[in-house]
């Protein structure tokens, strides 16, 4: 029955109160930031401490020119926001920004300009580089629109699936990169869709999760150099200056012009889910895309210039990014700022976790001090929200603050390590006195992270930052021309070793070692302890030419070259199956650092070193030969990996096994495939099983176990 309408309950906030601009609105809650749909209209409210007025920009979508413009009433703001809800918009036809007027006063850290529209740092969605590499009209004078995001989705029975860090095989991809290359054969080349399509490769792989480059909202057409070579253009092709950080860039959507993109991107995250796989998001909280005094005014600068970036006592920006400024990521407004940033893709986009570039920024004082114990990193380590979610550490800056192991934890924190990285690099190379440093690498670095478990470190030999695998064997030198920097950015000290031919070859010996180093980097890095990290493309063998800056390269050198898969099958066969026998291996995966103990149950200690002499590791400076054997609790088997980076080959004492237990042979990269590897459990017996003949520069990994023993 209908009530009579004098009976009839009014929302006490679903009316108006006032009205601007021909528009009726009422004050908004201050809280939540940015635009969010309520009953008959939209409400509004943005952040600015310094601000005298603040003004809604409105546009009907995709228009030039303001179809609106309100400017919020005094009564409207509460302490430092500006809140007001309008009514009767078409919420998904709109798109807004603000003007923020105030001083203008650089000395004093204030860039306040009335004619700029601002981005709404907390917008859900952007409009205005809807689609990859289409260049944008610059005379528009509102270049990254804000758009207001329905939060409908419907995410099924779909959680976190919480995989326990140690148990990880990460995989760093990028979204456009993985799939735009014509060989890659998917209906929407370079978007979420495309790489959705390739899940089925990623399980097939192994990996159980991607490490996403920055998927928030960029500009990729904001680099203005063009190679020098050819004349084409140069993109900002990784996207680390971030534009938005709540939106998905839309450029990754196939749907992007629909507005369509987070959608889009929450699918892709539900069916990896699906497969087993997580999601971690590369983000970048150390700068944005405003750059120093000379760099655009796109959001931060233009609303409160002097909250959200770290000054100088002249008005000048810090720059331990490199990049032209630096987030004021301890500014108690600031960290509620990413705090909110992180809580919306773990709530709205059930992110799995996060890796921060150059998190030694994030424990900065206000003034570049770093902190001892840095607010922010420990708001985020007990955050509620957050509180399962991976956290991982770049843990340096461009300032020169490196704390690889050092890292304020909080019991949460995990670092790449970057010094495993370099450690094994020099071991592949071959050079001397390393191989004391290997040891403790590969057994979890517990010289870093004795307190914090073998989690803590994330061992990996490439990432995007750097050269390929391929190029690690390839290149003594970096060739980055390319990048129209005259071959000076990018890094100078990469350890890697050309196998005697700068550059592609023909000499088959060349590229057979080529290939064996490769393998071997996969053997170590996968029977490490700690968490294995891969970057796309290594398992094929996908070269860079010797770019080790790809950063603005959106074309081959950068794509993942999917015809790879077929011509370099013996070394991603290789990859799958080391993926394999980690996961088939507890002891490989341990959380804690071996110490040594006995093992009761097989009567061998958790650990031990040998070199050509069984139980007598040779830890001279000459020495380019270590044997590790490692023992699980509970387990009836032993895993043996002697690595090799000597040009000679040496003979192997093994050591003895008790109850039975006789030595198979899994892996030798000296070998011609297909007797490189086998499958985990289809070890073949050692017919000498007191001796091995380990080749120049190979891994050798064995299991010991008695014969019939179920695996």
């Amino acid at each position: 029955m209908t009530e009579p309408a004098s009976e009839q309950v009014l929302r006490v906030d679903a009316y108006p109160t006032h009205e601007v601009g021909g528009y009726r609105v009422r004050a908004g809650k201050p809280f939540p930031f940015g635009a969010n749909v309520v009953p008959g209209g939209v409400s509004f409210s943005v952040f600015s401490d310094q601000a005298t007025s603040m003004t809604l920009v409105l546009y009907k979508r995709g228009e030039p020119e303001p179809t609106a413009e309100l400017e919020f009433p005094q009564e409207f703001r509460t302490g430092s926001v500006f809140a007001m809800t309008v009514f009767g918009l078409d919420h998904e036809n709109i798109e807004y920004g603000y003007r923020a007027d105030g001083p203008y006063d650089p000395v004093t850290g204030h860039r306040f300009d009335a004619r700029q529209v601002l981005s709404d740092p907390y917008a859900r969605l952007i409009a205005g580089r809807d689609v990859w590499g289409v260049e944008p009209d610059r005379s528009r004078g509102y270049q990254y629109r804000s758009r207001v995001c329905l939060q409908d989705f419907d995410w099924g029975d779909d959680t976190p699936l919480g995989i326990p860090a140690e148990d990880l095989v990460v995989y760093e991809t990028h979204v456009r990169g993985f799939t735009r290359h014509p060989s890659s054969r998917v209906t929407a080349p370079g978007t979420f869709a495309g790489l959705r399509e390739k899940i089925p490769y990623l399980k097939e792989l192994g990996v159980n999760c991607i490490e996403l480059l920055p998927v928030f909202e960029f500009d990729e057409s904001d680099n203005p150099r063009s190679n020098p070579e050819t004349g084409e253009k140069l993109f900002d092709y990784w996207g680390y200056n971030t534009v938005s950080f709540f939106a998905p860039k839309a450029g990754y959507a196939a749907t992007g012009r629909y507005g369509m993109q987070g959608d889009e991107f929450r699918t892709l995250i539900k069916d990896l889910h699906a497969a087993g796989i997580e999601v971690i998001l590369d983000v970048v909280f150390n700068h944005t895309a405003e750059g120093n005094e000379q760099g655009p005014t796109i959001s931060f600068k233009g609303l409160d210039n002097a909250t959200y970036y770290m000054l100088t006592p002249e008005g000048y920006y810090f720059n331990f990014s490199g990049t032209g400024n630096t987030v004021n990521c301890n500014h108690p407004v600031v960290r509620n700022y990413v705090l909110d940033c992180l809580r919306h893709w773990v709530a709205d986009y059930h992110v799995d976790g996060f890796r921060f570039d150059l998190a030694a920024i994030l424990g900065r004082d206000l003034d570049g001090t770093p902190l001892h114990n840095p607010p922010l990193l420990e708001l985020l380590a007990y955050d509620p929200v957050l509180r399962h979610t991976k956290l991982i550490a770049e843990a340096w800056d461009a300032g020169g603050l490196y704390e690889v192991g050092n890292f304020p934890a909080y019991g949460r924190w995990a670092e790449w390590n970057g010094k495993y990285r370099d450690t094994v690099r020099s071991f592949l190379k071959g050079d001397p006195g390393i191989t004391g440093d290997l040891a403790t690498r590969i057994a979890g670095s517990p010289d870093l992270y004795s307190s914090r478990g073998t989690s803590a470190s994330v061992n990996f030999l490439t990432a995007h930052d750097g050269f390929s695998l391929a190029d690690l064997v390839s290149y003594n030198d970096k060739h980055n021309e390319a990048n129209g920097e005259g071959n000076n950015d990018g890094g100078n000290d990469n350890a890697s070793w050309n196998c005697g031919v700068e550059g592609p070859t023909d000499d088959p010996g060349v590229n057979a070692l080529r290939t064996r180093q490769m393998k071997n980097a996969m053997a170590i890095l996968l029977t490490s302890q700690g968490v294995p990290m891969l970057l796309s493309g290594d398992e094929v063998a996908r070269t860079q030419q010797g770019n080790n800056n790809t950063y603005c390269q959106d074309n081959e050198l950068s794509w993942f070259d999917w015809d790879l898969v077929d011509e370099n099958s013996e070394l991603l066969r290789f990859t799958r199956e080391m993926i394999a026998f980690r996961k088939h291996h507890r002891e490989l995966r341990s959380t804690a650092h071996p110490t040594g103990q006995l093992r009761d149950s097989l009567g061998l200690p958790d650990i031990s070193w040998h070199g050509e002499r069984a139980w007598q590791p040779d830890w001279s400076p000459e020495s380019r030969l270590l044997a590790v054997a490692r023992c699980g609790t509970g387990d009836d088997d032993v895993v043996y990996v002697a690595m090799n980076s000597h040009w000679e080959a040496h003979d192997l004492e093994l050591p003895a096994l008790p109850g039975g237990r006789s030595w198979h042979l899994f892996a030798d990269t000296g070998a011609e495939a297909p007797h490189d590897i086998r499958t985990p459990g289809g070890e073949l017996e050692l017919e000498n099983a007191g001796k091995y003949l380990i080749g120049p520069r190979s891994v050798v990994i064995l299991v010991g176990r008695t014969p019939d023993a179920e695996f």
